[in-house]
């Protein structure tokens, strides 16, 4: 910055202040500086600036698994939201492990980021450093939550399930459920919703035996135990299968297939799969799955808008913890 200073003939001070708000320095001033930038190429270091700062304009954000769409589409959201309001959105994945999630909150504190958003892992994550990132600054859970009091945005499962439980019992055999690996908190609130749907459609909720694991490979996971259970029929509950997510329906319809069985709706199928979430392959597959659909965009958009406005209110002592759940929507296709 002294030589940049000295290369454009201005004092640092009024460098510096261009580079916080270029609108703060007069029209003269900015374009000296921009045509200077244009010739020396210069660039601040935007970490180091950061650490001088009472805040940064860095968000931190930590999702569980880069590779899957829903998480995708979710940074996507927050990145262009956060870019237009002036914030860096810097991503990093924990890998669905709790020490590399811990690892990536150590690295947001380290970089002062303004606040974070934050898919946590839950069931495993480290609380006590959840906690202790959250009484300096704003935080923001998305996906599922970590506690019932901190600031959330996700889909209203309860909700959700009842609306999908609701249209299989209507429509054919009511469903025996097909859990997912307990990855996060998703796993059990699924579980309940599902069951609380049925029960209030006086059916008796039956639970497939699957096995207890914390694996992200949730089509290898559930090819694998559905394989196992079609090998065995009586183990089956009901010719209806509602899966907790669409990538376990990936791996449910393409164990069907390897057994010969046909997937579908009527007379002519042997059954019947659904799932939750409207995976972006969905309508894809083969049969395209019926499921419901989780609102990505709305999600992520909330997300930061929520933690933006919490940063806002930091300078006025707020503290709102808002809890926002999404509805979901009927999405009707051969599968099911």
């Amino acid at each position: 910055m002294e030589d940049f200073s000295e290369f454009v003939g201005l004092s640092r001070p009024t460098v510096s202040k261009y580079f916080n708000d270029p609108s703060s320095v007069r029209k003269k001033t900015r374009d000296t500086i921009e045509e200077a930038l244009k010739k020396s190429g210069f660039r601040p270091n935007i970490f180091a600036v950061n650490l001088n700062r009472r805040r940064s304009n860095i968000i931190g954000v930590v999702i569980p698994n880069s590779t899957d769409p829903f998480y995708m589409a979710l940074t996507r959201r927050i990145e262009l939201i956060a870019n237009e309001a002036g914030f860096l959105a810097f991503v990093l994945s924990s890998d669905g492990r709790a020490d590399m999630e811990d690892n990536a909150i150590k690295t947001f504190k380290s970089m002062n980021v303004a606040g974070a958003i934050i898919a946590p892992l839950g069931t495993r994550s480290r609380h006590t450093t959840l906690e202790r990132l959250g009484e300096a600054i704003p935080l923001v859970y998305v996906d599922s939550p970590i506690d019932e009091a901190s600031a959330f945005v996700g889909t209203d499962n309860r909700q959700s399930f009842g609306l999908i439980v609701d249209y299989l019992c209507r429509s054919g055999e009511p469903p025996c459920y097909f859990g997912m690996p307990q990855v996060n908190t998703n796993a059990a609130t699924r579980l309940s919703a599902y069951r609380e749907a049925m029960e209030r459609l006086n059916v008796e909720p039956r639970i497939l035996p699957v096995a207890d694991t914390t694996t992200w490979d949730f089509e290898q996971f559930a090819f694998e135990e559905a394989s196992r259970l079609f090998a065995k029929p009586d183990q089956l509950a009901s010719r209806t299968i509602l899966c907790a997510n669409d990538r376990l329906a990936f791996g449910v319809i393409a164990a069907a297939w390897q057994r010969g069985l046909k997937i579908g709706h009527g007379a002519g199928y042997d059954l019947r799969v659904a799932g939750h979430d409207d995976h972006p392959l969905s309508r894809y597959a083969c049969p395209p799955i019926t499921t419901v659909a989780q609102n990505y965009n709305e999600i992520g958009r909330l997300a930061i808008e929520l933690l933006l406005r919490k940063l806002s209110e930091v300078s006025d002592g707020a503290t709102a913890k808002d809890q926002i759940l999404l509805r979901s929507d009927l999405m009707l296709r051969q599968s099911a």
